[in-house]
């Protein structure tokens, strides 16, 4: 069974815009605590966040957020069954 996490660009958008965290956070109307969160993957924004800081990059939301296939358990799962 393959686990789908969405992963971000955030911190590489901040940097070409040169914006601090705390900066998009007010930009977007949350802490910078939330922003921080989001950035290094331990949050999950709702649809309406992420759609405002992809609006504040000024990209499509797909070029800050994607979802990735993380298959290293099944990998490991099926390498034991082959004998490897």
């Amino acid at each position: 069974m393959s686990e789908n996490i969405l992963k971000n660009t955030i911190k590489v958008q901040r940097a070409k815009k040169d914006l601090t965290q705390e900066q998009l956070s007010e930009l977007v109307g949350v802490t910078r605590t939330t922003i921080n969160f989001v950035e290094r993957g331990r949050w999950v924004p709702s649809a309406v966040l992420a759609l405002k800081i992809a609006n504040v990059f000024g990209v499509p939301f797909e070029e800050v957020f994607f979802l990735d296939t993380d298959n290293s358990a099944e990998k490991n799962q099926q390498g034991d069954k082959n004998g490897q």
